[in-house]
């Protein structure tokens, strides 16, 4: 049976059906989530896909996690459950104190959007644990505020807790520079593409593994990255009570579900 995993739709989202077709070949059954339901209809994990959630007015993210869907998110991430965010989803997720640090604007202030290399620096995560090796990662960016940034102390607790998920990497996957290094497109600090919450449960990357996660894309290095979310969401489904696809019901709640859940948050 398909782990339910849910994919958060934003007014100005742009990502999710490309992110939707990523889940479904790593072998989950995505559920869309409108923005405005408080309900996130019993999924296993879920994904804040990219784009430019409410026009990112002010800056990128900081309406979206005002949004009814993130207080569920918020809630779903303090009881354990698995979320990633990708681009915009990751900037969503810095605003709302989901992950450390902030998205700021490229350090060239122009708009990027082209491949680039990353590795992972922990293969015992929930998001690279069928990576297999620390190794080159091919896949795209699309992003004008991608410059992670966190003050010094933040970025040594980081390094010491193991919390940094991916780096932008030269061709010889040694980790980027942090100024006038192509291989950091955005001079991100410490070369940093991704990162984790403490719990490690919550994590954001600026490049785009579902839109790399078939041979005919032109890399399918981001595979793993998704399969490995669905496998250990279906873990958790299967010894915590998540809802998978056929299932009736979510064990220990009593509640009914479905479908997918719809902009009113019913059952559609």
């Amino acid at each position: 049976m398909a782990v339910r995993v849910g994919v958060v739709v934003f007014p100005g989202s742009n990502c999710e059906q490309d992110t939707t077709w990523g889940l479904r070949v790593a072998g989950a059954e995505p559920v869309e989530l409108w923005h405005e339901s408080p309900d996130l209809g019993g999924v296993a994990a879920v994904v804040l896909p990219g784009g430019f959630a409410y026009g990112d007015y002010l800056r990128a993210g900081v309406i979206a996690r005002f949004s009814p869907v993130m207080r569920a998110v918020a809630d779903f991430a303090a009881d354990g459950g698995l979320v990633l965010g990708i681009c915009n989803g990751f900037q969503v997720l810095a605003e709302a104190g989901l992950v450390p640090g902030a998205l700021l604007r490229n350090r060239g202030l122009r708009f990027v959007c082209r491949e680039v290399a990353i590795a992972p620096e922990r293969l015992d995560t929930p998001f690279t644990r069928l990576v297999g090796e620390r190794r080159s990662l091919r896949m795209p960016i699309a992003h004008g505020e991608g410059c992670y940034y966190a003050d010094a102390a933040t970025l040594d607790a980081l390094e010491r807790d193991g919390r940094i998920l991916f780096r932008y990497v030269r061709p010889d996957g040694a980790p980027a520079g942090e100024t006038d290094d192509p291989a950091n497109p955005n001079g991100s600090l410490r070369a940093i593409a991704g990162v984790m919450n403490a719990a490690g449960n919550v994590a954001g990357l600026m490049p785009h593994p579902e839109r790399a996660a078939e041979a005919l894309l032109g890399s399918a290095d981001g595979l793993p990255i998704l399969r490995s979310l669905v496998e250990a969401a279906g873990e958790r489904a299967s010894a915590g009570g998540f809802v998978v696809a056929g299932a009736e019901t979510v064990v220990g709640s009593g509640s009914q579900v479905g479908g997918s859940v719809s902009p009113t948050g019913g059952a559609a």
